[in-house]
């Protein structure tokens, strides 16, 4: 049995994020996890960590979507 998700491959963005987590002191650290796992609204998850993660609330909403399983597509 085989399970497809809704994971994608990163090659790019995810060091990219990696390095602007770092560099921001771990401001973009939503963006760096959903890059890094693969999670297919990791650009959703960048917007709303640049746009909101100023606020408390907004960085926590970020984190919240970067560490969301990954939906099962179908079996097979």
């Amino acid at each position: 049995m085989d399970i497809v998700t809704d994971k994608k491959t990163r090659v790019v963005s995810a060091p990219v994020a990696i390095i602007v987590a770092i560099l921001s002191a771990g401001y973009m650290l939503p963006w760096a996890i959903a890059a890094v796992r693969g999670n297919a609204n990791a650009w959703a998850v960048f917007w709303v960590n640049l746009l909101l993660g100023w606020t408390v609330v907004g960085w926590i909403v970020a984190l919240v979507m970067s560490i969301k399983e990954h939906r099962v597509i179908s079996v097979r």
